[in-house]
Formats: C-alpha cells, sequence, structure tokens
C-alpha cells in the first residue's frame, strides 16, 4: 500500500513538473518581452519598438474604428508621426499556440494624442508573437475600442464556463 501510494504521489509531481514547465517558459518570456515593448513605447525608444517587431512586418488593426492595416514594415518615421502617449497595461495573459507562437491579450488605457489636445484611451489588445531569429518579436496586433459604457449589458450566462 506504502509503495503504491508513493508511486501515486511521484507520478503526480512529476507529471505537474513536465506540464508547466514547456509551455510557461515561452509565456513568461513573451510577457516579459511585451513589458519591454510596453515601456519603450511610453519612452518614445522607437528603436527597441521596431527591434521587438517582426522584421518580415506586422498586420495591424488599430482601435480606432478603422479597416484592417496592410502589412506593414516599422519605420522610425511611422512611429515618430504617431503621436504622443503614456498608457498602461493591465491583466495581461499569455498562451502559447506552439513552440514559436504566443497570443497575448491584455487591457491598456491611459492619455493619447498630441500635446495640445490629449484624450482619454481605453482598449482590449491581442497580439501574437513569434520566435524571430531567437527573440520574441510581434507579429500581429488587434486594438479594440473599450468604450467607458460599452454597448454589452452584463447577463448571468457571462459567468458560466
Amino acid at each position: 500500500m506504502k509503495i503504491l501510494a508513493f508511486t501515486v504521489l511521484l507520478l503526480s509531481i512529476s507529471s505537474f513538473s513536465f506540464a508547466g514547465h514547456h509551455e510557461n517558459s515561452s509565456e513568461s518570456e513573451v510577457l516579459k518581452a511585451l513589458s519591454a515593448y510596453m515601456d519603450a513605447r511610453n519612452s518614445r525608444d522607437f528603436q527597441a519598438v521596431i527591434a521587438m517587431s517582426s522584421k518580415t512586418g506586422t498586420l495591424d488593426t488599430n482601435s480606432d474604428g478603422s479597416f484592417h492595416k496592410p502589412l506593414n514594415q516599422q519605420t522610425m518615421s511611422g512611429w515618430k508621426k504617431s503621436g504622443e502617449a503614456m498608457t498602461q497595461y493591465f491583466y495581461p495573459e499569455a498562451t502559447a499556440i506552439s513552440d514559436d507562437v504566443v497570443h497575448v491579450r491584455f487591457y491598456s488605457e491611459g492619455m493619447v494624442g498630441s500635446k495640445e489636445k490629449m484624450s482619454d484611451y481605453r482598449t482590449r489588445v491581442t497580439m501574437n508573437w513569434i520566435k524571430e531569429d531567437g527573440s520574441w518579436v510581434i507579429k500581429s496586433a488587434h486594438y479594440s475600442p473599450a468604450s467607458y459604457g460599452g454597448v454589452h449589458k452584463t447577463q448571468a450566462s457571462d459567468f458560466e464556463d
């Protein structure tokens, strides 16, 4: 009986250790990269922002109501035209899709615009990060407005699993 109990304990510890290690490694690496990316955007370190974007371009959808953007090569001049922004991000989640693709989602909130006219900014973000030349970089990003009030009326079914 003691041998059976010990075997079950050993198997459960082993499966827990092996199951969590592989997927958490890439997910935690991407969450660290996301933090560096958001810091670079806020400090207007566009060289770092570009370095954390895929060399083959990014597929983006902005929260301004426009359509999906074509494959975009990130440039210094493009980022400099983007206006001022100071945002924070909340509740980041990362999910490994494969060994070299991680899906990330989070909320972002802050102020954006020109120095003369700043506006409230609140959005939901999803990104796909890929492993490119040994580094995690953004391949796609989708920003969707999260208005202050919105149109969805919460229902009991929203909280069901």
